[in-house]
């Protein structure tokens, strides 16, 4: 009877394979762990901005339209508040300034403001910004297809005098007024698509997408609350789905056939 005890797997590898073959392990299980801490750190978060609080939470008595976000808010019952008026004192911002703006087209600016004050799940697209009032900013939210399409249809005889709503303003007033010689014109003559409205009006906050309601992969302005909230399963996708930069990959490709080799 033997009493040899089993060999354990890659015992009796030379030193140098041992080597090669730990440096493979390593190799291949990196960007999987890389992802995922890059990638949760990107979810439930708020942006660093004027208005938003440094951490999600509950936000019980949260007003109007922005109420979908009551059990999870990077906004303060107050800001919601302010969301909902003509001239607030968030940004001093007057949606009225070609004329009154029709209630079926501001409601799509308050759930605009809503999202972006409230919204916990804008992780993947913040951005670092370059203005005095916020450190932070969202570039290339992938917007759902119905929601850019109804903000358009809805808008598209309001009228307005600029395409960017972010600069360019006449602030001597203290609110903004359209800048000397800007004509003020419907919004379809303005932004004639709705891919034009979503990514120009805030310089390019959104993105239009062909992505569909539901999908899982758009963020939706509009939500029934009752069902949860689907922009967070869109954040994880986005987050956590994201390739590592192309560099890695390359160096990734270029050591493997070497690291192989190796155990030879």
């Amino acid at each position: 009877m033997s009493c040899a005890r089993p060999t354990a797997p890659g015992a009796q590898l030379p030193p140098r394979a041992m080597a090669a073959l730990l440096a493979l392990l390593v190799l291949l299980g990196w960007p999987a762990a890389t992802s995922a801490v890059t990638g949760d750190s990107l979810l439930n978060v708020c942006m660093d901005a004027k208005h938003h609080k440094t951490e999600p939470g509950p936000e019980g008595q949260l007003y109007g339209q922005c109420v979908l976000w009551k059990d999870n808010a990077c906004c303060t019952a107050n800001t919601s508040l302010e969301a909902h008026q003509d001239q607030s004192y968030l940004y001093n911002f007057n949606w009225d300034h070609c004329g009154a703006m029709p209630e079926k087209c501001k409601r799509h600016f308050i759930q605009d403001t809503c999202l972006y004050e409230c919204s916990p799940n804008l992780g993947p697209w913040i951005d670092q910004a370059d203005s005095s009032w916020r450190k932070e900013r969202i570039r290339d939210v992938p917007l759902c297809q119905e929601d850019c399409e109804q903000w358009w249809e809805d808008c598209q005889d309001a009228v307005t005098c600029k395409v960017n709503w972010h600069k360019g303003w006449n602030w001597t007033t203290g609110t903004n007024q359209c800048p000397k010689g800007a004509m003020c014109q419907r919004f379809k003559f303005v932004f004639p698509t709705a891919a034009a409205l979503c990514e120009q009006i805030w310089s390019g906050s959104y993105r239009y997408t062909s992505h569909h309601r539901g999908s899982g992969r758009c963020i939706q302005m509009w939500f029934d609350p009752a069902q949860g909230n689907p922009n967070v399963a869109v954040a994880q996708y986005y987050a956590r789905g994201s390739a590592p930069p192309n560099s890695f990959f390359s160096i990734l490709l270029f050591l493997l056939p070497l690291t192989l080799l190796a155990l030879l």
